[in-house]
């Protein structure tokens, strides 16, 4: 069986030394990447393609090399191919009409033949002959040499017939390595999700870098995305992922900073401490997914004050995208059920947050703001390579929710402080405790342990993974409170 694999343009028009460099390294990608599915993979390279064969005929194997090249980055397309020695026009006929004879039964036609090397005919007698016999021995509706609905491809390669049985769409981009790597700050929402792939289809070796806000859990759920994310789309490459702890921090700005900047603020700490991560990575650029105007701190007077706190160059591959184009590519990709189950934890909420930050505000806040305890976060940074994830497959596994509060449960409501007052919880007759959750796990530890504690966020998401980290660090009085919903 055989592939011939179609370059990306922008390859084809690169200088001589630069084509065969990325021609070399996605001839490499390819080999590994395939390999791994099957070990009779070859992958030669040439000028203008590369080919891939391989020994295994089953459709389970076809069907996984296939999904593979269109996952490679490189690639514009690749097509599916029979090999046969060059016989006379008639051979050459009864071969296509054995590979195509169904597939043109009802459907209008043409047939398009590419050749090379040296031959006593032209590549449009061979068309017109093959179409003929086509014409009066299948069952196709005619030949249209406008509109096909199916188009009969054929390459003739000095004594060689390849017969294109079918042309599948390739990634684009540039092969995976050969350009620059990058940091990608990923949530695991659509928009950190869609910008590292995008970085990944354009050659950058993308490794991860992930904030901290939420909990054991939300980290387990990021990872897990971002796997999924590389085995996909970038596996020919060893890449990092990068945890910054950072619910220390957040405390700190919900304290000490004023609620309108609270947003401009954290994503000036995260910068910070991004280029400390890429420093010691040996990384000249970040990648964020933001997007002009999308919350209030992705307008262009808040970005500019959050560059400023970068010393590495931030890319924004989603910046003047619409949020449905946005889904609609983690939908392409294959990433939208695992990105629509992370919630777009921002950290801290603020009811009137500023559009239009001013660089003298902004110091000002910041001088309030104990940066030893970003020091502590940036000391405190996990870096695994991805290929070493383990997959927690319980963590979709749901603490059970509890619509009514039994006598002798107290709730926590693990909210930050604004948004505690500006929607107090209202229960009569029931304890209330106040613990954001950026304080939650020693607070607790100094509750009484003989009673039994419901944690409680407005959407429930937050308490969710906070119960789920709490119960797998051996605590056995911790559920979760989410009211019903009112009619």
């Amino acid at each position: 069986m055989k592939f011939i694999i179609k370059l990306f343009p922008e390859i084809t028009i690169k200088s001589r030394p630069v084509r065969k460099r990325l021609i070399a390294r996605l001839q490499t990608n390819l080999q590994i990447i395939l390999a791994r599915i099957e070990p009779s993979v070859r992958v030669s390279s040439f000028w203008d393609k590369l080919e891939v064969q391989y020994q295994d005929g089953t459709a389970q194997v076809r069907e996984q090399l296939v999904d593979a090249m269109a996952c490679t980055p490189g690639i514009q397309t690749f097509l599916e191919v029979e090999q046969y020695p060059l016989g006379d026009f008639h051979a050459v006929y009864e071969l296509t009409r054995a590979a195509y004879a169904e597939r043109l039964t009802g459907k209008t036609f043409k047939v398009r033949v590419r050749r090379s090397g040296k031959h006593e005919f032209t590549s449009i007698e061979l068309e017109r002959y093959v179409g003929g016999g086509l014409r009066q021995h299948t069952e196709a509706a005619g030949v249209d040499v406008h509109n096909p609905e199916v188009w009969v491809d054929l390459e003739v390669r000095d004594e060689s017939l390849f017969i294109i049985t079918a042309i599948h769409q390739g990634l684009g981009g540039y092969p995976l390595g050969t350009q620059e790597p990058v940091l990608s700050l990923i949530s695991g929402g659509f928009d950190s999700v869609v910008s590292s792939w995008m970085t990944m289809r354009r050659g950058c070796k993308t490794h991860f870098l992930f904030f901290n806000l939420g909990g054991y859990a939300h980290e387990i759920g990021v990872k897990q995305v971002a796997l999924q994310l590389w085995r996909r789309y970038g596996s020919s490459a060893r890449v990092k992922f990068v945890t910054v702890p950072f619910e220390e921090v957040v405390g700190e700005i919900l304290q000490n900073i004023d609620h309108s900047h609270m947003g401009v603020v954290l994503k000036r700490m995260m910068m910070r401490a991004a280029d400390k991560v890429a420093d010691r990575m040996d990384i000249p650029a970040l990648v964020t997914g933001e997007s002009i105007a999308q919350v209030s701190s992705q307008t262009l007077p808040n970005l500019r004050l959050i560059d400023a706190a970068a010393e590495h160059l931030v890319l924004r591959p989603l910046i003047t995208m619409d949020k449905p184009e946005i889904i609609d590519l983690t939908r392409k990709i294959g990433a939208f059920e695992l990105a629509s189950a992370m919630p777009e934890f921002c950290g801290v909420i603020s009811d009137r947050p500023t559009t239009a930050a001013k660089r003298e505000r902004v110091e000002r806040e910041e001088q309030g703001f104990d940066f030893e305890v970003l020091e502590r976060a940036v000391a405190a940074v996990e870096m695994i390579s991805i290929d070493e994830i383990v997959e927690n497959r319980n963590i979709n596994s749901e603490i059970e929710a509890l619509t009514r509060v039994e006598p002798g449960q107290v709730i926590v409501d693990i909210r930050a402080p604004q948004e505690q007052e500006r929607k107090p919880l209202n229960l009569p007759g029931v304890e209330i405790l106040k613990i954001p959750f950026y304080k939650l796990e020693s607070a607790l530890s100094e509750l009484p342990q003989n009673r039994h504690y419901l944690l409680y966020c407005e959407k429930g998401v937050m308490s969710q993974m906070h119960a789920q980290h709490l119960i797998e660090q051996g605590a056995d009085n911790i559920g979760v409170y989410r009211p019903a919903a009112q009619n």
